[in-house]
């Protein structure tokens, strides 16, 4: 019986500083296909980072996205503890995925 795959975009807070989008791709592979992965630090007013986060877009099944969850989900990872969730879809995402199916 072969999963229904579907996209997720997803919201990972309380990354270190010096977190990759590889490490990312690699660690969040290991439950399905990764399409896409943005990394952004926000920084103080001397340029020091101050929070880190991505959105990573992915093909998972259900199934999957239950087992990552619960395995990833609060986990201390490379200086940080991670926040998973479902993220607010926002309009450029819905542009740039657009662009590339078409």
């Amino acid at each position: 019986m072969e999963k229904k795959q579907v996209l997720k975009r997803l919201y990972v807070g309380g990354l270190g500083h010096t977190i990759s989008k590889a490490e990312l791709e690699e660690r969040f592979g290991n439950f399905g296909h990764v399409l896409d992965t943005e990394v952004i630090t926000r920084r103080d007013e001397q340029g020091n980072p101050t929070k880190t986060f991505a959105y990573i877009t992915v093909s998972i099944s259900e199934t999957d996205f239950k087992k990552c969850m619960s395995i990833l989900n609060k986990t201390k990872w490379k200086g940080g503890t991670l926040q998973i969730e479902l993220a607010k879809e926002s309009f450029l995402h819905r542009v740039r995925v657009w662009r590339r199916c078409s």
